[in-house]
């Protein structure tokens, strides 16, 4: 019955030995006779009193179709089970007021996203923020979680059918594997692309055997990196043929997609476009948050409400309230205040269909780049939406998808201007225009994709070409600890290029010793790095001993930015921490929080250098 799973087991125990030492957890033994303990059965079964399956999951999604009113599912997780379980009361009982049942989207310490064998010391040293542990996974279903409003865990990274194996023998209903095949896979981490895709093959696999709800791939990742929405659709159907081949049942598949609110006609068109494709049952929405929203949660809960009409009106199966976005972790208070203004929104918002030609136009427009590119990744011909079904994926080997897949990654076929994936091919650029939608900029559409079915911008974009670096100062970027998130360090490499210094960009996951030391050896006259995990107070200050160390520390403007905090209640503290005590706290020459203008930050650099005489 659970023959693939087990065969996983064996074929990676070097990797489920190493994820159960370096996260304290038991996990499936293989006995010297090949037999396999320590695998619970599949689900459904009951777990601390409960009867627990995936399908719960896609029942509450179903209702949601039959009321019109999408199931919320709100993001809480902290560092141990019994803060996780304290703070998401608020959220149940937040949720039993309002007469609901949540689908509990449990954040995960990111740490688990790295490959337990070939970045141990990463994790080690980025032990203790970003969500819970897989640890407190066990604790929090044994405390109570899950047993009213069902929970999932995120599972992305290098290996998730590892965090998944942990999640199972916890008791979780779901997981979020997502991204399966998105180019920028978290960062750079530490697998090549390929290995990511298998990786994600064998989560899918065991998810399907043991009857986990999967969010098998996300429009969301891909928009936050600057991709199209037609980009992301077409990705979105390949991790569809990849689960199909493994066998997952759509009543435990999810997509999940963004939508922005200030163009409600569009988001229609996207959800649309989605909805008429995918083979997945059920469509998870998440708001937009990359948008530099008001640094104040009632302001930003304004921010987050008009996304939350788009939800509604384009008939979500889930949708993911948010609050204090902008500071780190929410508490629990504050997320369930969050739930209680988006069912006033859903409850208050008239389920009308709007019918205007431009959703149809813009939809087409999305349905064609998709296709568009699919026939490109898949070497075939002339494909409309309605071809696409699991009797098409079914034509394919699930090794021959994988190799199509990763051939598509490494020729720029699959693209987007600020994707981390280290051996994959860049070129495309994209502008947002003023309608509020990303279209690619003439002359770099994706490679080998028929440049007249991708939307072009019309307006006029600023194309800056790659010249030699103007300036004599030189600049390492990372983030450091296991941080894939790479969006705000692209934006300030991207700043700094723009301004004439040299970069060498290291992208996301790095040992803050190892910043330093390339620093050393390429003669780097700045150092940035960033941390969005709340743990700069731990690892900017290595970066600041190794320079010294090295005896270097003088000679470097060093810099940092991300997040002061992992949670909202701690952020303040440490702003007001910097504005009097300034930042030598942290080891950094200045720091610049979420929200930051790179021009600032490459302003304030210039000031440095020139008074430093640099």
């Amino acid at each position: 019955m659970q023959e693939r799973t087990m065969n996983i087991i064996t074929e990676d125990y070097e990797r489920v030995k190493a994820y159960e030492q370096v996260f304290g957890v038991p996990m499936p033994e293989v006995g010297k006779d090949g037999s396999i303990s320590g695998l619970p059965a599949p689900y459904p079964r009951e777990v601390c009193g409960v009867v627990r399956s995936g399908y719960r999951i896609y029942e509450l999604g179903k209702k949601a179709e039959e009321t019109g009113i999408p199931v919320q599912n709100p993001i809480l997780g902290r560092n141990t089970a019994e803060e996780t379980y304290k703070e998401s009361l608020e959220m149940y009982n937040m949720a039993d007021k309002l007469g609901t049942t949540i689908f509990h989207f449990v954040h995960s310490e990111a740490t688990r996203h790295i490959d337990p064998l070939n970045g141990r010391e990463l994790i080690e040293q980025s032990r203790g923020k970003g969500g819970i542990t897989p640890q407190g996974e066990r604790e929090l279903v044994k405390l109570g979680g899950g047993a009213v409003h069902p929970m999932r865990i995120n599972a992305t990274g290098d290996t998730p059918h590892l965090s998944i194996l942990n999640a199972f023998i916890a008791g979780f209903d779901g997981t979020d594997i997502g991204p399966v095949i998105h180019v920028h896979f978290g960062g750079r981490g530490i697998h090549d692309y390929r290995t990511k895709v298998v990786n994600g093959v064998k989560a899918l696999e065991i998810c399907a055997e043991n009857k986990i709800f999967v969010q098998i791939e996300s429009h969301k990742h891909l928009n936050n990196i600057g991709g199209t929405d037609g980009m992301a659709l077409a990705m979105c159907l390949l991790a569809e043929g990849l689960g199909i081949l493994a066998g997952l049942p759509p009543e435990l598949s999810a997509l999940q997609m963004n939508v922005a609110g200030y163009n409600l006609l569009a988001d229609l068109a996207a959800m649309r476009a989605f909805k008429e494709t995918m083979w997945s049952s059920s469509l998870i929405v998440v708001p937009e948050t990359f948008q530099n929203p008001p640094a104040d949660l009632i302001a930003e809960a304004a921010h987050f409400a008009r996304m939350a009409i788009s939800a509604k009106l384009g008939k979500a199966n889930f949708y993911r309230p948010k609050a204090a976005e902008s500071v780190g972790i929410p508490t629990g208070a504050s997320m369930a205040k969050a739930m209680w203004a988006t069912h006033d929104v859903f409850s208050n918002t008239v389920p009308i269909d709007i019918h205007d030609p431009y959703i149809e136009i813009r939809k087409n427009e999305i349905l064609d780049e998709a296709m568009a590119v699919l026939e490109s990744v898949l070497g075939v011909k002339s494909l409309v939406p309605g071809d696409i079904n699991a009797k098409f994926w079914r034509q394919y080997g699930i090794d021959e998808l994988v190799d199509l897949i990763v051939r598509a990654g490494k020729s720029g076929i699959m693209d987007a201007p600020r994707a981390g994936g280290w051996d994959l091919k860049r070129h495309v650029k994209t502008h947002r225009d003023r309608d509020g939608i990303k279209r690619y900029v003439p002359g770099f559409t994706p490679i080998g994709v028929d440049e007249k079915r991708v939307a072009v911008t019309a307006e006029p974009v600023e194309v800056v070409p790659e010249t030699k670096p103007t300036r004599k100062q030189k600049m390492v970027l990372a983030t450091v600890g296991a941080d894939a998130h790479v969006m705000g360090v692209n934006l300030i490499r991207e700043a700094f290029e723009k301004a004439g210094f040299e970069v060498i960009y290291l992208r996301g996951m790095n040992l803050p010793e190892t910043v330093a030391e390339v620093a050393a050896e390429a003669k780097a006259d700045i150092v940035g790095v960033g941390n969005l995990l709340g743990l700069g107070r731990e690892l900017f200050p290595r970066v600041d001993r190794r320079l010294q160390d090295l005896g270097l520390r003088d000679k470097v403007v060093l810099i940092a930015g991300g997040r002061i905090a992992e949670k909202e209640e701690e952020h303040s503290t440490y702003e007001t921490k910097i504005q009097t005590e300034g930042t030598a706290f942290l080891g950094v020459d200045a720091f610049f929080g979420p929200g930051t203008d790179p021009a600032k930050c490459v302003a304030w650099v210039e000031r440095e250098l020139e008074r430093r005489g640099m």
